[in-house]
């Protein structure tokens, strides 16, 4: 808590002006203004309820963005938006993360995933993207929503899963599109940053027609082409490749010797002399960039031309509304759209390794696990007479691959939805229904992954060799690096009914009953690619996911303000789902107003995830995990402990293993269940003035985690082992092995453990006149945690403020406190606001994950320092302030100039030593990215952006 005054303090001292202002004062005074006026109070629909009321303060925490919000934010996108909103924490996904859910973002109210918190479209389901979070969890992609046609974002810090269903854990994030327009907005928006890169361009048309009286519709047409940024771009200590200045330091610069790798690749190809060792004769350099000296020397490194801070991105989305009123009862939605979102993402370089390779897990829903592709110890070598090859017989090879220089990934994600919604009354009943096609299709092209075969064929072809230096034909490239491709679906179906009515009157108003039943259909086919699932193609993506479901739901709410002074609300819903059966979660809540200046409210609920097909579907995962020794093929061991390599009884390859593990799905999975508590006031002393402080506590039980991370987990348990192989053992003789060596190890999803979470959400705004021309409006937003506690095997960890979980989605950090300070001004056509966000700083260890202190928390993502000798300053990832800027001016009716300056000050972002997520991978740099966390700083990566804009309506 004893930062929370400092973060206010430093974020007033910068002076910075705001936009992003929290919605609460905003009902507030368009209320009173209705009152005043003597208009009728308009009853409205409120995310999280589905009863129409006046209040629109409900008993749930909620906030909302406006149009004029997203607008003054500063920023081009939804997704950059809702970034920076306090409530989003740990497990938040953005396209600058390398992730399996590539070229998606994902929102995480209060840190407990993207799989915690629902989001929707108008009120409604949308289908997941694709390829989910770590492989596991399915969000919807909001890269893909269109920024102009957006009429609010509401946002419930509340479980809502007794209104909503699964999913609804942490809050829900209801996106509005606009139900109305008239007449024409053409806006062309160009922006770039200070340093370079990252080039924006942005176009959108809106026509609105009325077809007749009682029927209005609209078109609506928006682009968005953003460049990448790359790392070499950018310079300061988050860009540091370098770190041998630091005590115990290595140098991981492309092409840079170290410790760890002896031979690293550079731009000059070249050869090794597998019977020299690494004597300077031992060596054949192919061209005269580099030498043996030079190369011992670090001066043949070569700059890092393919990591990105952003990636390129196009997006195209076309949206069509419709809306007629049939009579005076009844009224017509009609909204179809097709959201198309490009990106492409450059991974690392791609290099020919030295020695041996192991071969290539192939995995897929047509074939069981196997090791394939497996090439001969000594291998990727060039035999003898390979042209430059001195040594008389085969050498090894340490290259880049030439004419295909970078691992690059272009995904397109095509979202397609129509939703007719359907509006009137029956006898004294409001009456909804809704039925909803919606699909997500994601392709994607892998490009500069190798084949291993038919490299190594190349290698050796005596009449047509590959030239490492480049110059091969495209046929010879197809062949050694062909582009792979991978389409995935997501499908989701909905048909809803519900029905509202008041059922009397109470003191303090008419009691109300809401009622409803729905029916979701999903469907996922997310194969792996077909070079993954035969092997042919080395390091491709591997987790597919093919499912079906079917849920079915009846739900009831009651609205009763038994008093003036007193709401009480109350919900239920029964779920079934054809994959594990029921879920019942219940939830009440209250408002309690003994005056217009004061207000109490509180809810408790329950809540519930259910398995989704990536769990207990069809499905698989590849990844590494823990060194294993094998005790049936390396039984012997030393005096102390350790195992003896020289035992005619062990096979030393088996005594220190590195398997692939194997996530498997689970048919008996039950879903995760969640208990939700919130209690706040609501203070308003002035018209015009409003002021929030929630309290909330969620605790997740049952929580569907890898059967590996449990203390209990014996992965010999669940090896997988080959048949009888000849095998070498400790004393050089060789033999057949007794029993098959290990393959994999399988590993299942289980419920198996529990997190809680606790915090306090504060917001205030007050807006107020200057003078009769011009007006002010200052706010506040502030997030803090108290804990953050995950127990797994029984013991329990408070990971607020630290790195962790890694275990749960990216390793993304977990920040105790988020700020945002706003202020906004107003005088006739002009506008000018600012927002001033605060992300606090963490340390860098994880103790669920076993890093407890700095050292091995640093040591466990990164090879920048040898261990024991990580500098102290790395131990903490420091604070991040940053300010966006906007203006505009209305010139006439028809004309209004707009400008905006994200990353005013032109922060960089603190450095981040121990997170995984910054990309900046090199093979020969034993995979290390940039010392930077893209989920919370990249704002500060991207530095100072300009954009202005021009928006024409008639």
């Amino acid at each position: 808590m004893k930062s929370i005054p400092l973060a206010v303090a430093h974020i007033l001292a910068t002076g910075a002006l705001t936009a992003l202002a929290p919605h609460t004062a905003q009902a507030q005074e368009a209320a009173g203004d209705n009152q005043a006026n003597n208009q009728a109070i308009k009853r409205v629909v409120v995310t999280g309820s589905y009863i129409s009321r006046a209040d629109q303060e409900t008993p749930s925490p909620v906030q909302v963005m406006t149009a004029a919000d997203l607008k003054k934010s500063g920023y081009t996108t939804v997704s950059e938006a809702l970034r920076d909103i306090t409530a989003n924490g740990q497990g938040t996904l953005s396209q600058g993360f390398n992730s399996f859910a590539a070229g998606a973002s994902g929102v995480s109210l209060r840190g407990m995933t993207v799989g915690a918190t629902l989001v929707l479209i108008d009120g409604h389901r949308m289908a997941p993207y694709p390829l989910s979070d770590d492989g596991q969890r399915p969000f919807v992609d909001i890269t893909s929503i269109p920024m102009e046609a957006v009429e609010r974002i509401e946002i419930l810090k509340d479980g809502a899963s007794a209104v909503y269903g699964s999913d609804a854990i942490a809050g829900v994030v209801n996106v509005i599109l606009k139900k109305s327009f008239q007449g024409t907005s053409v806006l062309a928006e160009t922006g770039t940053t200070q340093h370079g890169g990252g080039a924006t361009h942005h176009l959108s048309l809106m026509r609105g027609f009325d077809l007749s009286d009682n029927t209005n519709g609209y078109v609506a047409v928006e682009y968005r082409h953003q460049d990448q940024i790359r790392l070499d771009q950018r310079d300061g200590p988050w860009t540091r490749m370098d770190w041998s200045g630091d005590p115990g330091g290595r140098d991981l610069r492309p092409g840079a010797r170290n410790s760890i790798v002896s031979n690293p690749v550079t731009l000059t190809p070249y050869l090794q002399d597998p019977a020299q060792g690494s004597v300077a004769g031992a060596y054949a350099f192919l061209d005269n960039g580099c030498d043996f000296a030079r190369r011992n020397a670090n001066q043949c490194v070569y700059t890092n031309t393919w990591s990105q801070l952003q990636p390129a991105t196009e997006n195209l989305d076309l949206l069509a509304s419709l809306t007629s009123r049939l009579n005076e009862d009844w009224t017509l939605g009609l909204k179809a759209s097709y959201f198309d979102s490009k990106g492409q993402q450059t991974i690392r370089d791609s290099t020919i390794p030295v020695g041996s390779f192991a071969g290539v897990t192939a995995i897929g829903p047509n074939r069981a696990p196997a090791i394939v592709g497996t090439i001969d110890p000594g291998a990727y070598t060039v035999p003898a007479s390979y042209p430059g090859n001195p040594f008389g017989h085969p050498a090894y090879v340490r290259a880049l691959v030439p004419d295909t220089p970078f691992r690059r990934t272009d995904i397109d994600t095509k979202s397609y939805r129509a939703v007719a919604d359907l509006n009137g009354t029956v006898a004294g009943w409001d009456i909804a229904a809704a039925l909803g096609l919606t699909r997500v299709e994601t392709e994607t092209i892998y490009h500069g992954y190798l084949n291993p075969t038919a490299l190594q064929r190349a290698l050796n072809d005596t009449a047509n060799p590959f030239k490492l230096t480049g110059g091969n034909s495209a046929d010879v490239m197809a062949k050694v690096t062909p582009a792979v491709r991978g389409k995935a679906t997501d499908e989701l179906n909905f048909l809803e009914l519900r029905a509202s009515r008041e059922l009397a009157k109470l003191e303090g108003g008419p009691l109300s009953l809401g009622t409803g039943l729905s029916f979701v259909h999903k469907s996922l086919n997310a194969p792996d690619p077909a070079e993954a699932q035969d092997g042919s193609v080395n390091a491709l993506p591997n987790a597919y996911a093919i499912g079906k479901e079917n849920n079915t739901a009846l739900y009831a709410e009651l609205a009763a303000p038994v008093l003036k002074t007193l709401e009480l609300d109350a919900a239920v819903r029964a779920d079934h789902y054809d994959t594990y059966g029921h879920s019942y979660t219940p939830k009440v809540g209250f408002k309690f107003s003994p005056s217009s200046m004061f207000s109490l409210r509180g809810t408790v609920s329950r809540g519930f995830r259910a398995p989704s097909a990536t769990e207990n579907g069809t499905g698989g995962l590849l990844y590494a995990f823990n060194t294993i020794r094998d005790p049936v093929l390396c039984p012997e061991s030393n005096p102390d402990g350790s195992p003896n390599t020289d035992s005619p009884k062990n096979v030393p390859a088996q005594c220190e293993l590195s398997p692939t593990y194997l996530q498997t799905t689970t048919k008996d999975l039950q879903p995760e269940k969640s208990k939700s508590y919130t209690l706040g006031v609501i203070v308003e002393p002035i018209k015009n003035w409003s002021t929030t402080l929630d309290y909330y506590k969620i605790t997740v039980d049952n929580q569907i985690i890898s059967a590996s991370a449990l203390a209990s987990f014996d992965p010999l348990l669940y090896a997988v082992r080959g048949g009888p192989e000849t095998v070498t053992y400790g004393d050089g003789s060789t033999g057949t092995s007794p029993v098959g060596t290990i393959q994999y190890i399988s590993t299942p999803y289980v419920n198996g453990q529990t997190t809680s979470t606790a915090g306090a959400e504060f917001e205030t705004r007050y807006r107020f006149k200057l003078n009769e021309a011009a007006r002010m409006t200052v706010g506040l937003q502030w997030s803090h945690m108290f804990n953050y506690n995950m127990t797994l095997n029984g013991k329990t960890y408070n990971l607020a403020g630290t790195h962790g979980p890694a275990i749960v989605s990216g390793d993304t950090g977990n920040p105790k406190d988020r700020a945002q300070f706003t202020l906004s001004y107003d005088q006739g056509p002009f506008t000018i606001s600012a927002t001033t966000n605060y992300v606090s700083g963490f340390d860098v260890t994880d103790p669920s994950n076993g890093l407890t202190d700095c050292d091995s928390s640093l040591q466990a993502n990164n090879s920048r320092w040898k261990a024991g000798q990580a500098p102290a300053q790395y131990c903490k990832v420091s604070s991040f302030t940053y300010t966006n800027l906007s203006m505009s001016y209305q010139i006439n009716k028809a004309w209004t100039l707009s400008g905006s300056i994200t990353n005013l000050f032109d922060r960089s972002p603190p450095v981040d030593a121990q997170t995984y997520g910054g990309n900046g991978i090199n093979a020969s740099s034993n995979g290390t990215g940039a010392a930077y966390n893209p989920s919370l700083h990249e704002t500060g990566a991207v530095g100072r952006f300009y954009n202005v804009g021009l928006n024409y309506k008639f």
